[in-house]
């Protein structure tokens, strides 16, 4: 995967903090990697892989003096969508069902063209599938969409949204779908297609003298690009893995959207491969875009690597407007099921509520009774259907006006075929559970630069705390050998007013078999500390528990 790839993967729309200690509840929500998530956000992948170079500028802003058109597109091309509509399949079944509503709109500005072909409007989900043209691609370029979105006769907007794009290496040009989990109210609608921003992006690299050996703070400034400057800390978490913490600076706020900044290793001037786990989008605490990366000491000679910040610049922008369009359920209806459930997941207060099933996907609404933003018990969420498995397509909805409510969401494959009586069970796979009731302090003593280390029981479990002093500030780190002890999710020194918050510099999601995880206070003084944790998790890999949610 090439950077532009990497940091589009990432991509967070909003970087809005909720308050300590709810920062598992924050980031549990990016815990199944890939293209969903339950604010849904752009993704494109790019068109080849890029070489380290210095690009050459675009034009900033196109002429602003061609008219926007929305206009009908007469010619009736064939488009084989499969390849977009891999992670898709329901829609990928719709088509090929010719369960589809022709569009045969386009919008045209500043010489490029976003054509809408197809919509599939079910119970469950609005999708469009689109195409773009801007012609040729300069190496290390890539063009995104900003700001599609549904907008309905009352001004209401679904914040359940998603746009994915695909270059079309053969045919020079992107193909996409759009994604909402707005649907008719009735039978049909007018809706308000909306796009906001057409952009070509170009990635950039700067050049850093990072000593990698060095667990001192290092920090370089940038000064480019409404880029500020970086810190880097090193931390060697074994003898064959290091954790490498970024934060970047920014002087003009705006960039912090698009620049998903990260750092890049050459080895005699090819790539360094990282280790898995990596994660960016974390907002520091001074607002920082922040990022945790992990590689092979081995992978990294002194002598033989180069080190450079690479992200992402806008080359030209284009405001665009949007286009009615009426849109229509009705081919769906004939083979939509909806169905009333309430039925208990292991305790009483998680109760299945209700089951849409469509052409097109399976909608499966769960409650939590008086626990509002809570997780999933289970990080593996699976439906059978007559026998036969269906993955969680990762991420949840959670209804702006009832957070109580969390919906999954699964493709339905073109020939599995359900009626009213067809056996569907929820299934649950590795568990893990979350525990408060450690409230008991842990004493810090002797409080210096010398890394120390204490082993202290924590559920059954031998949990390792090892702090030491790096310049002002308190490292704490925390971590099991045991990988069915899931982690300490945070840690506060004091009680009371007196309470003093860790600043988290890892981030680990919950059953990723990771429960290593380092708090920061900043400016400490003194040389000892009563230590606590919110709580912290307990894995069981092997736990799994079903649910006849209709049939027998």
């Amino acid at each position: 995967m090439n950077h532009t790839e990497k940091h589009l993967k990432h991509q967070l729309n909003k970087e809005a903090g909720v308050a300590y200690p709810d920062f598992e509840e924050m980031w549990g929500r990016m815990e199944q990697a890939g293209h969903t998530a339950p604010q849904m956000s752009g993704r494109v992948e790019a068109a080849a892989p890029r070489r380290s170079k210095a690009w050459k500028k675009v034009a900033v802003m196109a002429s602003l003096s061609a008219v926007l058109m929305a206009v009908p597109v007469y010619a009736a091309v064939q488009y084989d969508w499969s390849g977009l509509l891999k992670f898709r399949g329901g829609v990928q079944t719709a088509l090929e069902q010719n369960l589809g509503q022709p569009l045969g709109q386009s919008i045209t500005r500043d010489g490029v063209t976003l054509k809408l072909h197809t919509a599939i409007v079910d119970e469950n989900r609005t999708v469009i599938l689109y195409s773009f043209e801007a012609g040729e691609l300069e190496e290390g370029g890539f063009w995104n969409i900003e700001g599609m979105s549904l907008t309905d006769s009352k001004g209401n907007t679904s914040l359940s949204e998603y746009n994915h794009m695909q270059w079309d290496e053969k045919n020079k040009r992107y193909n996409g779908y759009f994604e909402s989990g707005w649907v008719p109210p009735q039978e049909s609608a007018t809706v308000q297609f909306n796009v906001g921003n057409i952009r070509y992006y170009t990635r950039e690299e700067v050049a850093l003298p990072l000593n990698i050996g060095s667990e001192a703070a290092q920090n370089f400034a940038v000064g480019q690009d409404g880029l500020q400057g970086i810190g880097i800390e090193v931390f060697k978490e074994s003898n064959d893995k290091l954790l490498v913490s970024t934060a970047v600076t920014f002087d003009q706020p705006e960039a912090k959207k698009w620049a998903y900044p990260q750092l890049v290793a050459y080895r005699n001037g090819s790539l360094v491969s990282e280790l898995p786990g990596g994660t960016f989008g974390k907002p520091g605490e001074n607002g920082e875009y922040t990022g945790l990366q992990y590689f092979n000491p081995s992978d990294l000679p002194d002598e033989q690597t180069e080190y450079k910040l690479s992200y992402v610049k806008i080359n030209r922008s284009i405001d665009a407007e949007g286009v009615d369009l009426q849109l229509s359920k009705k081919q769906m209806e004939s083979g939509t099921i909806k169905t009333a459930l309430d039925l208990p997941l292991e305790e009483e207060d998680i109760r299945f509520e209700q089951m849409v099933i469509t052409p097109t996907q399976i909608r499966v609404v769960i409650r939590f009774k008086d626990k509002p933003h809570a997780q999933l018990p289970y990080t593996r969420n699976l439906l059978e259907v007559n026998g036969r498995t269906l993955e969680w397509t990762g991420g949840w909805d959670t209804p702006k006006d009832d957070p109580e409510l969390r919906i999954l969401r699964y493709e339905r494959p073109a020939d599995l075929e359900i009626t009213k009586e067809t056996p569907i069970a929820y299934i649950g796979k590795y568990k893990v559970t979350v525990n408060e009731e450690d409230k008991e302090p842990l004493l810090l003593t002797n409080i210096s630069d010398k890394k120390q280390t204490l082993i202290r029981e924590t559920g059954g479990y031998p949990v390792k705390w090892t702090y030491y002093m790096k310049g002002k500030d308190l490292y704490v780190e925390t971590g099991s050998d045991d990988v069915n002890f899931g982690g300490v999710n945070q840690t506060h020194i004091g009680l009371g007013n007196e309470r003093i918050l860790g600043n988290k510099v890892t981030v680990n999601f919950r059953g990723n078999g990771n429960n290593k995880n380092i708090d920061v206070y900043k400016d400490f003084k003194g040389t000892e500390a009563s230590i606590y944790m919110f709580y912290y998790f307990i894995n069981e890999p092997d736990k799994e528990t079903r649910v006849l949610l209709q049939g027998k």
